[in-house]
């Protein structure tokens, strides 16, 4: 079958598979967070990037609620493309002089993650109401409308913030 998983024969094979994605993904998210407090010079941005861990942390575990109530095993897969999105975040932030130019790459990097997550859990929560599972998607939605005021708040501190000082300098 495909590169990423064998056997995915239905929907709801798909959905568990892209559940464990997702979980997968979450879990490296709270990895690159703690770097990326470690390694943001603005207070606001490190304040931003502390209460998004803390949300992380709250997903993975409405992640496994959904796993259980599934009845499948908690397990992450692969995920390629969250390797890979936060691989160039690091090789752009590496590159980087200047705390404002760092800054700026941070809140890109931080951005292109949530869009990530913010589509795959889309994804996920149209197929669990589409198997029949509201219990699922409203779990889901929860962790959506995190991600997506997440992506907010960076965008507000894009406009307002690092890259304006960057675009000045």
């Amino acid at each position: 079958m495909g590169l990423y998983t064998n056997n995915l024969r239905t929907m709801d094979d798909l959905f568990v598979h892209l559940l464990r994605d997702i979980y997968y993904a979450e879990n490296r998210i709270v990895k690159a967070l703690v770097d990326m407090i470690e390694t943001a010079s603005d207070p606001r941005l490190k304040k931003a990037f502390k209460s998004h861990l803390h949300e992380t942390e709250n997903h993975i575990l409405r992640l496994q609620q959904v796993f259980r109530m599934r009845g499948v095993d908690v397990k992450g897969v692969d995920c390629p493309a969250i390797d890979g999105i936060l691989e160039e975040a690091d090789d752009v932030t590496s590159d980087v002089e200047g705390s404002i130019m760092l800054n700026a790459a941070l809140i890109a990097a931080a951005q292109t993650v949530e869009h990530y997550e913010i589509a795959r859990y889309g994804s996920l929560i149209a197929w669990a109401k589409m198997l029949g599972r509201d219990d699922c998607a409203s779990l889901l939605q929860k962790n959506l409308e995190e991600d997506q005021a997440a992506d907010r708040r960076l965008a507000v501190m894009a406009e307002n913030g690092a890259d304006r000082a960057v675009a000045t300098a």
